[in-house]
């Protein structure tokens, strides 16, 4: 996907312009296109399937659109939403969890399996061993891991969106690491 070339609005006049009767829906369209990028490809990281962070990315758009007119603006508003996808996300994946736990043993992952099922999968592509690595990981420290690897997201951002403070979140990125060099070297 490219970066959107959309013209980016400030967060304070998109929830001004969100609290307006006769601007609400076009201020919520334009949060859309500046935030559903960033948030597609952190729930897909998580979830792995197109179609399954589509369905939660929707989710996540919905909770929004029904409670950002009580958002008190104590974090940033891009933190709030990565909080929602984030939470959405981990809920889906105890959901199938809880699925695959009927047919499959507890030494799976339903996740990991959906990865290798995804078309152009290559067990010897470096990109693939790396999600497999990452998909091995306890949901937590996934998820802590894709948003410092890859969204960037500084520790003081990440322990808003996940409500821990910043030294659990180094341990956990730590930790992490670790086991995902561990992963990477032992196959």
């Amino acid at each position: 996907m490219k970066p959107s070339t959309a013209v980016s609005v400030p967060d304070h006049v998109l929830l001004a312009s969100f609290r307006q009767e006769q601007t609400k829906e076009q201020a919520f369209t334009q949060l859309m296109k500046q935030y559903q990028e960033r948030l597609y490809w952190h729930i897909r990281r998580l979830v792995v399937e197109h179609e399954d962070t589509n369905d939660i990315l929707q989710n996540v758009f919905l909770k929004v659109w029904k409670s950002l007119a009580d958002f008190r603006e104590q974090a940033n508003l891009y933190t709030w939403l990565y909080r929602i996808a984030t939470n959405e996300s981990l809920t889906w994946i105890e959901q199938q969890k809880k699925r695959a736990s009927v047919s499959l043993s507890d030494d799976e992952n339903p996740v990991a399996a959906r990865l290798e099922a995804q078309k152009g999968f290559d067990a010897n592509k470096l990109e693939w061993k790396l999600q497999k690595a990452i998909q091995s990981l306890p949901e937590k420290q996934r998820v802590v891991f894709t948003l410092r690897y890859y969204d960037e997201m500084p520790y003081e951002q990440m322990a808003s969106v996940l409500e821990t403070s910043e030294g659990a979140l180094k341990a956990s990125y730590h930790h992490a690491v670790k086991k995902v060099e561990h992963y990477l070297l032992n196959l």
